[in-house]
C-alpha cells in the first residue's frame, strides 16, 4: 500500500482520533518533507485563547511521523517505529491557521538502511517547526524516533 496524504488522513480518523477531532490535518508528504496544518479552534484551544500546547504536539509529531511511515513502507521491510524522547519550545501564542513543516526526510534514509543492513535499532532525531500565517514561529518540536527490524516470532 502506498503511503499518501489521503490515506494518512483517513488513518487518523480511525487510530488517532483525538488528533482527528482536533482539526490535525497532513497536506503535503513527499520523501523530504510533511507539511501538517491545524486551525485554533475551541476544541483545541487552552485557558489563555490559544491552541493548546498537547494539539501542536500531535501536529508536529504527525509532520516527523508520516515521513518515517512513508520511508519504512517504500523500504519492502517490517520496520517498527517510536516516539522515545521529544522536547518543546513555543515563542508565540499559537492562534489562527497553524503549519508544522518536517524538511528531514533524508535524514531517515540512513537509518533505515543501517537497521536493514545490521539488524540493530537506531534512533533519529527530526524536527518540525510551526509558524502562524504571518509565517512567524509559534513552536518548534525534536522528536526521537527508534526504528528497527521487527522480529521473526
Amino acid at each position: 500500500m502506498k503511503v499518501t496524504v489521503k490515506k494518512m488522513n483517513r488513518f487518523l480518523m480511525f487510530k488517532l482520533p483525538s488528533a482527528y477531532l482536533c482539526g490535525v490535518k497532513l497536506k503535503e508528504l513527499d520523501s523530504k518533507k510533511a507539511v501538517v496544518k491545524v486551525t485554533h479552534k475551541w476544541i483545541n484551544q487552552n485557558p489563555f485563547n490559544s491552541m493548546y500546547f498537547a494539539v501542536q504536539s500531535m501536529a508536529a509529531e504527525l509532520s516527523t511521523g508520516a515521513i518515517v511511515i512513508k520511508k519504512i513502507q517504500e523500504s519492502g521491510k517490517k520496520i517498527s517505529m517510536l516516539v522515545i524522547n521529544h522536547n518543546g519550545t513555543f515563542t508565540k501564542k499559537a492562534t489562527g491557521l497553524i503549519t508544522f513543516v518536517c524538511n528531514d526526510g533524508a535524514l531517515i534514509d540512513t537509518a533505515i538502511k543501517n537497521t536493514i543492513e545490521t539488524g540493530e535499532g537506531q534512533t533519529i532525531v527530526m524536527r518540525a517547526v510551526g509558524t502562524n500565517e504571518k509565517g512567524e514561529q509559534v513552536s518548534a518540536y525534536e522528536f526521537e524516533w527508534s526504528i528497527k527490524i521487527k522480529s521473526k516470532k
